[in-house]
């Protein structure tokens, strides 16, 4: 199995960065809990596990010179890998803090690593522990970046294809502050995020000014009108959102992201909020086929591998995969925070059909 995904992603190579298109958002409920969610899509099949890492694990960071900046872990996080290297790519930890790693195609730029800042280097992969492993709160977070207390590296992340991978990260809190973290220029930049979503290339500054473009979406419905005293009624439900894109590219995504987070009625609790996140993001759902690219003549689909969803009033990961709609749950209180170490299992599964025929009265 290793073998044959190697291949493929080797033979994947370039077009990589063309089908990547991770979307995110996040809502409240009524009682102030924040929910955050993410699809996660790929043009072929990549391997992913559930995982917690506990307090008090040593990390090292990757760099081409090697070893780079190291810590031990200050929190216990719980979230999904990919591959067989045990760092979380996204979760939450037990503070309620969220991060993610979404593709960035043809904008991420990474500095060279040096004598100099080869002691606060590390990959793209290990930046995302190291934020749920160090950090309470999204402020502590754009604290440390500023301070310039680390850098990225040009390694490349294991479990994905062969070449450095553009990334960058929507990181939010237990009071629902988020943040954006993007390599530019060689450079971390840190943006304030008020609507809680990313999806991918262009940067977060031109899909928040490409905002402004959808500035009549409502969900009320819109009013009849009359024109020289003839009258004109809508066809159906949904005038409001007439002009809402609804192709699978990220600037269409992240304005449907908004559209749909900003007008959700909340839900009553945390519970209810978690299944409202994954009905959002059935939006967002890419199946076989819809979104292709021809590479060498080969067809590779990008599809939405994963689905993940985050409680952090309550410490919850959820989780779906394209083979098991299913939710499953993994609840960061239940775990050993000390244990020793990191543990792992397999998302793979396939969905059994319920049978109720019997249940007919």
């Amino acid at each position: 199995m290793r073998k044959k995904i190697l291949t493929a992603m080797m033979a994947f190579g370039l077009t990589v960065g063309t089908l990547s298109a991770c979307t995110g958002l996040q809502v409240k409920t009524e009682n102030g809990a924040y929910i955050s969610g993410r699809t996660l899509e790929f043009g072929i099949f990549l391997p992913t596990s559930a995982i917690s890492v506990p307090r008090n694990y040593s990390f090292v960071g990757n760099t081409p010179k090697g070893e780079g900046k190291k810590w031990k872990t200050k929190y216990a996080s719980i979230g999904v890998m990919i591959g067989s290297d045990k760092i979380i790519l996204d979760g939450i930890n037990e503070k309620g803090l969220t991060c993610g790693m979404f593709y960035l195609p043809g904008y991420a730029s990474y500095p060279e690593t040096t004598k100099q800042n080869q002691d606060i280097s590390m990959s793209t992969s290990d930046f995302n522990q190291w934020v749920l492993s160090q950090f309470k709160n999204v402020d502590e977070v754009k604290k440390a970046i500023q301070n310039g207390e680390v850098a990225f590296s040009k390694v490349l992340t294991p479990g994905f294809p062969p070449e450095v991978q553009p990334f960058h990260f929507l990181i939010s809190d237990k009071s629902g502050k988020s943040i954006v973290v993007e390599p530019i220029n060689g450079k971390l930049v840190v943006s304030d995020d008020p609507v809680g979503v990313l999806t991918n290339s262009p940067t977060f500054d031109w899909h928040m000014t490409n905002l402004k473009n959808y500035v009549n979406l409502r969900a009320v419905n819109a009013k009849p009108i009359t024109i020289n005293g003839e009258t004109f009624d809508a066809l159906g439900q949904g005038t409001g959102m007439l002009g809402l894109p609804g192709d699978f590219t990220p600037p269409s995504r992240f304005i449907r992201a908004v559209a749909f987070s900003a007008t959700a009625i909340p839900e009553k609790n945390a519970q209810r909020g978690a299944y409202q996140v994954f009905h959002l993001l059935n939006n967002f759902d890419i199946p076989v086929g819809v979104a292709r690219t021809v590479h060498n003549g080969v067809t590779y689909s990008d599809y939405t591998m994963l689905t993940t969803v985050r409680d952090s009033q309550n410490m919850k990961f959820y989780y779906t995969t394209y083979d098991d709609q299913s939710i499953k749950m993994l609840d960061l209180n239940k775990m050993d925070k000390n244990a020793k170490e990191i543990k792992v299992l397999s998302t793979a599964s396939k969905q059994e059909y319920i049978d109720v025929s019997e249940q007919l009265k």
